[in-house]
């Protein structure tokens, strides 16, 4: 028996070093709902800058507004924290499958990256960010909740990166978003310091935290913390306290902006600009826009579109099994029992699993899935978290989150599966990428196509 199955034929890793990109094999995408750190694709421009002292480190926000300030990390740290549970996804998620139809222009790093053997650029994952909200930062400089402009005439919210990037001439990297959209809290715009809030102790840290809460009395251990505070203090900050960013994903402090594509959430902030116009960064004004498949290199006109923010309805399917009369049909035993029945041929179910999510909080209405070009189609059920139904734009459910679905069909023949996503807007997923194709090969979102052949082995 010989089956094949596209899906896991990218069990792969690929990456550039300078600058370091890289994503994990797809077969891992929806091994959780929370994407580990170390599955968590990395997207760069430039090279990934150190902070060392972090006790230096500090943001800068200035520009239209009354009164500048600068922001250390104790400071945001002591704000309200929250945690967020948000999907990010690069606008060129799925741009080999464009360039397959028409070459996409794209930077070298990303030419790199899709010259890769069998990549499929699939830039997508999903995890709890934690960090002060944009909104209650943006209040320290005097700038109220749901403010559109201020009173010197700001519109938008400039983030500006440590990193240095040649299509910014040497320059940082930086992006903007529209001043309502910073402060309105239910946006949950985050600066965010950590990243699925992983703890780490030790047994000599726990051992520590024992005996001192336990064997001294109260005069005694505020005495013994004052004389150790700055030794130990720093030992317990380093070893209790929830694991920080690590470096590819931007320590110390980074933007997160939830629905909205990842080239927007800018790593290693530096400073926040209050701005009466967008940015005019290299990113905002002359990449990640989207053109109709006429426009080309001869006649494009970079201010004629405006810069991606929201991204579309998207899904990937990521995981196919056939079964036989619920067997799963790997192996010598299933290839045997083939051969005693033949019939079984005929008798084929798959399960096909994957995720989709939409931008801008949108939730996922239905994952259609069909096995004879579209002609017809059943529906997968969809769920977040394991035994808590999923319902769309329910308060139990993560807006900002991708949502898995899964179902199982009968596949008659060797077969293509065909999937599309619609959201709680309506919006679907188009049929074909010829219709969406565009010079810059970004948002992708057509039909996922899953080849699937079955027939006899050689065993």
């Amino acid at each position: 028996m010989e089956i094949e199955l596209s899906c896991n034929s990218y069990a792969f890793e690929s990456l550039t070093v300078e600058p370091f990109n890289a994503e994990p094999p797809r077969s891992a995408l929806i091994s959780s709902y929370v994407t580990p750190v170390d599955f968590f694709y990395k997207r760069n421009h430039g090279p990934i800058p150190i902070v060392d002292d972090i006790e230096s480190y500090y943001v800068s926000i200035c520009g239209l507004i009354e009164n500048s300030k600068d922001l250390f990390m104790r400071d945001i740290r002591m704000l309200r924290k929250y945690n967020i549970t948000a999907t990010l996804q690069c606008a060129g998620n799925r741009r080999t499958a464009m360039s397959n139809v028409r070459t996409a222009t794209v930077a070298q790093e990303e030419k790199m990256i899709m010259l890769s053997p069998g990549l499929t650029s699939y830039e997508m994952q999903h995890a709890v960010w934690s960090g002060a909200k944009l909104a209650d930062v943006l209040e320290l400089v005097g700038i109220p909740n749901l403010t559109s402009v201020t009173r010197s005439g700001g519109k938008h919210v400039e983030f500006v990166s440590i990193d240095k990037c040649k299509e910014e001439n040497g320059g940082p990297y930086k992006a903007s978003i529209p001043l309502s959209q910073a402060t309105n809290p239910e946006a949950d715009v985050l600066l965010a310091y950590e990243m699925n809030g992983e703890a780490q102790y030790s047994v000599v840290a726990l051992f520590l935290v024992v005996w001192a809460t336990s064997c001294l009395n109260p005069v005694e251990l505020t005495s013994w913390l004052t004389l150790n505070s700055n030794a130990y203090s720093k030992f317990f900050l380093s070893i209790i306290m929830p694991k920080p960013l690590n470096r590819d994903h931007g320590y110390p402090l980074r933007v997160v902006v939830p629905g909205v594509i990842g080239a927007r959430s800018v790593k290693w902030l530096d400073t926040i600009n209050i701005l009466a116009e967008e940015c005019q960064g290299f990113f905002m004004q002359k990449d990640y826009k989207m053109f109709p498949p006429s426009v080309n290199w001869d006649n494009i006109n970079w201010k004629s579109r405006r810069p991606l923010m929201d991204f579309p309805v998207q899904h990937n399917t990521e995981t196919c099994w056939l079964t036989v009369r619920n067997l799963l049909t790997r192996g010598r035993e299933c290839d045997e029992a083939w051969k005693a029945d033949p019939q079984l041929l005929y008798n084929l179910q798959a399960k096909v699993s994957g995720y989709a999510v939409s931008g801008g909080g949108r939730g996922i209405e239905r994952v259609d899935i069909s096995v004879d070009g579209g002609k017809n189609w059943v529906e997968a059920s969809r769920y977040q978290k394991t035994g808590i139904p999923y319902i769309a734009d329910h308060m139990s459910s993560d807006k900002w989150a991708w949502v898995f679905f899964e179902v199982i069909i009968d596949i008659p023949h060797s077969t293509q599966i065909v999937a599309k996503a619609v959201d709680t807007a309506a919006n679907v997923q188009p049929e074909s990428v010829e219709t969406i194709w565009n010079l810059r090969g970004v948002l992708n979102t057509s039909w996922h196509r899953v080849q699937v052949r079955v027939g006899h082995s050689n065993m």
